[in-house]
């Protein structure tokens, strides 16, 4: 693929499958592109001499054309796109529907579609797509009823209605886009490529979306973290149900859900993530306005008490920070408002404030090296003046380098002065929590703009020893692995409790007595995945009971599930839970991101508590140590009410060898350490132990390699 520009800027679109007929798609889109593009539109039709009074051509080849926009029946649309690769056309967008979206014989004519493009290296758009617009020629290449109003926002969208709806409201409130992609099936160009354009595109100030999927979210989350660098990205991604994770037979799997990959990986691409209409323009709205502020800390000037605590609870529900004024600043307010004034943060300038008042209450709190960000919040009174308000908070705005926000509370009488404040680059809303959201925003993508990201944890491991034990699925009945894989967890440097399975009470004894202290005991069997339910565990048991135990976790798994596969009983090691604290650390693998990490609070409530967090694997080790910073329970591992913290360093080791061994390994479709136990740092010792553990494998990607997916930002790391 090469650059997007001629696709976005043409000089001439071709339109194959135009027509003068009323209704007909073809007709639309010649329609728009005659009425504004300030380039040649070309027809292309055998059936017309002419279409809406502009000559038309037979064939493609005759267009001479950079675009070509595809309206014909899908039947001939392979004819048409094959058409254009032998015209030179090297960017088509193709509108027809008929392919993916209806079924298997619409599938094969989108693979066939995809292959032609590769065949003559194409561009395409679509199919299944509403169609293209870029402002700064006019080019409306869609069936929309309408163009878009000229501006800095580029938006791509899944759903050709919501293009058409979004556009609709935007010109009515006077939002402006530069660019504007219906991306239909994705045959082709999908959402990566188009972040990748607009990241260099210097007219794009905001890139937003409507995402319904990503389709490779490894390169995605790449080409996002490098484009948000220097251009904030905002989207709105719907489906956020759980039914991907019903098949999921471990705990990350059911804690996953469709929507959790999602969520981290987007956070880890440096996304904003809006959740409605509304929030994906009024970010898109500041961002592209407004400067980055220096710190979290907000003034809010008003001359309304109560909405000036609205707005201060909107502060602390945005994880944002109220300003504490300086002694400076204090004194000037007192000396300048009337007494009955509230001179500490919100400002209350009281109701009979005229805007002279409001100007200078303003003027000295943003003169404060102490805040970060401004919120003017007015109510209507007799004695101020929208309009003039307007006029002060803009002079006060562009003397200062800290974003402002306005909330002017009315109905009628702040329609124009909204609209002079935001032809000015200061948004204004009714809402003050809205406001307050937005400031937030800007906030998020300062933070976003100072990552550093680095490289992701990389261990010397034995991936031949791991490889030969993840097939010995090949050999079963099932594709799960239980604690008889254990090993797996030593060939990547996982500490684990010393141990064996064994197959006889005589050999449990054995094993137990060249153990420390008393062992726990476990029953071994892939059919029977939540052991402690059935009793088929036995903590503390002493060598003279081994003999009994062993005899006795047998028979209760016989009675629980006759038919089940039972290896043996692992006798292991006991590690000591009241030093330690009970974690998990698992792995499900995601359809469009692969392998998404989960740690957490572990043990037998994991599913109860849900207090876990997500990542896309492979992970960096400040990614890992946000991990074991983000659950609600992290003061548990800090050391709270007097226990001694834990290794959190081995955790987060732990994490990085897992993370790159499922990394190596895509076979591995979903893995648990449950319990992973965090234990106190003793200078020198193993800090965590991997008590339990089990996966499931796909046997057919076993023959993978472990090197065919380089890790994110990769240059062959290390850390021995």
């Amino acid at each position: 693929m090469g650059t997007l520009n001629e696709l976005f800027d043409p000089d001439r679109v071709a339109v194959v499958g135009a027509t003068a007929r009323e209704g007909a798609v073809g007709r639309a889109v010649t329609s728009n592109l005659l009425d504004d593009f300030a380039g040649d539109t070309v027809p292309v039709n055998p059936n017309y001499d002419e279409v809406l009074g502009t000559p038309c051509v037979d064939d493609v080849a005759d267009a001479d054309a950079d675009v070509a926009v595809v309206v014909v029946p899908p039947s001939i649309v392979l004819d048409a796109i094959e058409a254009c690769g032998e015209a030179g056309v090297r960017n088509v967008v193709v509108i027809t529907a008929g392919f993916g979206e209806t079924g298997e014989d619409g599938a094969a004519r989108e693979r066939r579609l995809a292959e032609l493009a590769d065949e003559y290296d194409l561009d395409v758009v679509g199919p299944n797509s509403l169609g293209i617009m870029s402002t700064p020629s006019g080019m409306n290449a869609t069936f929309g009823p309408e163009n878009a109003l000229p501006g800095g926002l580029s938006f791509m969208s899944q759903s050709g209605a919501f293009v058409t709806a979004v556009l609709d409201w935007a010109n009515d409130n006077g939002i402006g886009f530069k660019d504007v992609v219906s991306l239909g099936n994705k045959a082709v160009l999908d959402e990566t490529d188009f972040v990748d354009h607009w990241g260099s595109d210097e007219e794009t100030d905001v890139i937003i979306g409507y995402l319904e999927g990503i389709e490779d979210g490894r390169e995605f989350i790449e080409t996002a973290r490098e484009t948000t660098q220097d251009t904030p990205i905002v989207a709105v991604k719907s489906g956020r149900t759980s039914a991907g994770a019903q098949a999921a037979s471990s705990h990350t799997g059911t804690l996953a859900g469709s929507d959790k990959a999602y969520e981290a990986g987007l956070d880890q691409a440096g996304v904003i993530r809006a959740e409605s209409v509304d929030e994906l323009f009024d970010s898109a709205g500041i961002l592209g306005s407004q400067p980055l502020p220096d710190t979290d800390s907000v003034a809010i000037v008003t001359n309304a008490g109560g909405p000036g605590v609205m707005a201060t609870d909107a502060v602390g529900d945005a994880d944002l920070d109220m300003a504490s004024f300086t002694r400076e600043t204090s004194d000037a307010l007192a000396e300048s408002m009337p007494e009955e004034a509230n001179i500490h943060n919100p400002v209350d300038v009281i109701g009979d404030a005229d805007v002279d008042r409001f100007r200078e209450a303003l003027e000295i709190t943003v003169a404060d090296d102490n805040v970060g960000a401004a919120l003017v919040l007015a109510a209507p009174t007799a004695t101020i003046d929208f309009d003039e308000l307007a006029d002060a908070i803009t002079d006060v705005s562009d003397e200062m380098d800290a974003p402002v926000a306005a909330c002017l509370m009315g109905g009628d009488r702040t329609r124009e002065p909204k609209q002079q404040l935001q032809s000015r680059g200061i948004p204004c809303y009714f809402d003050p929590a809205r406001a307050i959201d937005s400031l937030a925003t800007l906030a998020t993508y300062r933070d976003i703009k100072r990552r550093e990201y680095a490289d992701p944890l990389s261990f010397d491991v034995d991936r031949e020893r791991a490889r030969e034990i993840l097939g010995s699925v090949r050999d079963r009945d099932d594709n799960r692995l239980g604690v008889e894989a254990m090993e797996l967890l030593d060939a990547y440097g996982i500490p684990t409790p010393d141990g064996e399975i064994v197959d006889s009470p005589a050999r449990a004894r054995e094993v137990a007595e060249g153990v420390d202290g008393d062992v726990v005991m476990k029953i071994v069997s892939p059919d029977i995945l939540h052991k402690s339910d059935i009793g088929g565990v036995a903590v503390g048991v002493g060598d003279e009971d081994v003999a009994d135990t062993y005899e006795d976790l047998i028979t209760r798994a016989r009675n629980y599930q006759p038919d089940a596969t039972v290896l043996g009983v692992q006798v292991q090691e006991m590690v000591d839970l009241d030093d330690g604290v009970e974690t998990i650390v698992g792995m499900n693998r995601d359809p469009q991101f692969g392998p998404l990490l989960m740690f957490g609070l572990g043990g037998i409530f994991v599913e109860v508590m849900e207090d876990t967090t997500f990542r896309v694997a492979p992970v960096s080790e400040p990614e890992a140590r946000e991990m074991t910073e983000e659950i609600q329970s992290a003061p548990l591992l800090r050391g709270a009410r007097g226990r001694d913290p834990v290794d959190v360093d081995a955790v987060i080791e732990t994490i990085g060898r897992l993370s790159q061994l499922v990394t190596d390994f895509p076979a591995i479709l979903e893995l648990d350490i449950n319990p992973l136990v965090a234990l106190p740092d003793d200078d020198g010792g193993t800090n965590a132990a991997a008590v339990d553990v089990r996966l499931t494998v796909d046997p057919e990607a076993l023959d993978a390699s472990a090197t065919e997916q380089q890790p994110l930002d990769a240059e062959e790391p290390t850390n021995d």
